[in-house]
This record gives structure tokens, sequence and C-alpha cells, in this order.
């Protein structure tokens, strides 16, 4: 099946589920249900089911679902054996924490460059990963294959810097400044405000207690959002 067919706040979900069946796997876990998986991630069964169902036929009512067999159709569908590069522009502090985690607990995601205006930092390396100038964007997209850049620059460069990404073939940015950034309509752009959501989070510490939690309330609000 097509992913563009799968709505958005499902395909968010996949990878959720595709991490916890690795651990199932790993254990020698053989099957599992729907309510299993809704404790364990702590997501309705209900949304679980449906999420599935876009995918097709893949678990047996009064069974459940065969780890081996949804893991592996997981890991087809998201095409967990390819390798995608990643770029990183702007190595302050966030972005060199980020070159540092490099998406450990991921086989498929590699930060590969990280790039910067200061001349200080280009021609160093962090966990082993080269920092270039922003001159040599093109030229390291395209001996790397790159579609999906990391930014984390001030946000008064934010513009600037999206517009040097597209220009360089971009296509995919994870915004981490709180910027509100124009692309052309043929690159995707997502939105990490990590103080939206730490202000939402302590909304709903206050009004909601762990215990309380609202029908649908999950612990990763932009990954795990209610259709």
């Amino acid at each position: 099946m097509s992913d563009q067919k799968i709505p958005h706040v499902t395909a968010k979900r996949l990878p959720l589920y595709y991490r916890y069946l690795e651990k199932l796997h790993a254990i020698g876990k053989k099957r599992v249900s729907s309510a299993q998986l809704s404790d364990a991630l702590q997501i309705d069964p209900a949304t679980i089911r449906r999420d599935f169902s876009y995918l097709g036929e893949l678990g047996k009512k009064g069974y459940g679902y065969n780890v081996n067999y949804l893991l592996q159709f997981l890991r087809d569908f998201l095409k967990q054996d390819e390798v995608t590069n990643v770029v990183l522009v702007g190595v302050g502090h966030l972005g060199t924490a980020l070159l540092g985690y490099n998406f450990y607990r991921s086989h498929n995601t590699k930060i590969v460059a990280g790039f910067d205006t200061d001349p200080a930092k280009v021609g160093d390396e962090i966990e082993g990963i080269p920092v270039f100038s922003m001159e040599r964007l093109k030229e390291v997209r395209e001996l790397h294959n790159v579609e999906v850049a990391i930014l984390t620059v001030p946000s008064s460069a934010a513009q600037a810097t999206t517009n040097q990404l597209v220009e360089a073939g971009i296509r995919g940015i994870l915004n981490f400044t709180p910027a509100r950034l124009t692309v052309p309509s043929h690159v995707r752009m997502h939105n990490i405000d990590l103080t939206v959501e730490l202000q939402t989070l302590i909304y709903f510490l206050k009004h909601f207690p762990a215990d309380e939690d609202p029908p649908g309330l999950e612990l990763t609000e932009s990954a795990k959002e209610q259709p």
C-alpha cells in the first residue's frame, strides 16, 4: 500500500511500533495483542488496530499479531534497511548535542556532516562527524546523497539558511528554531518547538495528573496525536 494513503498521525506512530517490536523480538516474544501494545506504548488499542488496518490484514482476532511478521512488514514498509544520510546546520549547543547523539538507536538514519558559519568550528570533528563551511553544502549533499537537513541555527538566520538548503537541493528540513519558515511546495518542513512542547507538558501536569490523563493523551503529543 502507498504511504500516501496513510494519515500523517498514523505514519508518525509506525516507528514507535517498530522500535517496540524490535524489543519483543529480542526477548523471543512470538505474538502480541493490541492491548499489550497499548499498555507498553500508552496508545489506545482501537487506535493501534486502526493504524495497522491501513496497512492490510496484519493480525487475527483472538490471536493478535505475529511479532516476527509484523516487524519484517514494518521494516520493509519504513525502509529500515536503507540508510538515510542527514546533515545538521548550526553547530551551537543544541547542534553539538545532536551531533553527539547522532540517532544512536537508529540503524537507518545517520548525520554525516555538520555546517556552520563560524570559522573556529569549521574543520573540527564532533564524535567523528566533520564540520564544514556553508559554501560546501551542495558539494557534501551531492557526495552523500543527502535530502534531509536538521536546522539548529539562531532564529535571525533561519530563513536565509533555509533558502541556502533549498538551493542546495535539500527536500526535507527538521526545524528546531522557533521561527516559522517559508519553503517551496516541493520541500517538506517539520517544526520542533521545544518551548511549546515544554509548556504543553507543564499544562497537562497541572491539569491532568498522570493517573488522570484524558483519553487519547500520550507521551509524545507530536508523534502520537489522535486522528
